[in-house]
């Protein structure tokens, strides 16, 4: 019997809209995570942003240094279930 695992909740819109809100392009943001030790590239970004892929911790650690922001903002509206 084939089991199938329910999708995790995903912080996508919420990676897409502190990315905008700080101006940035994929393609650079990538590169300044690179700059700081986090090997990434554009296309591992988008599906971070489409839902696609689960975020790794040592990105989003260095995402909250690169926006300033609390780790709140990545999760918000994530526990309205």
């Amino acid at each position: 019997m084939e089991q199938k695992l329910r999708r995790d909740l995903n912080m996508g819109q919420n990676l897409r809209k502190l990315r905008l809100a700080n101006n940035w392009s994929q393609e650079k943001l990538c590169e300044e995570l690179q700059r700081r030790g986090c090997d990434i590239s554009r296309t591992t970004y988008e599906k971070y942003e489409h839902c696609k892929l689960n975020i790794r911790i040592s990105v989003l650690i260095e995402l909250r240094k690169i926006y300033n922001c609390s780790y709140d903002d990545f999760f918000e509206g994530l526990d309205s279930t």
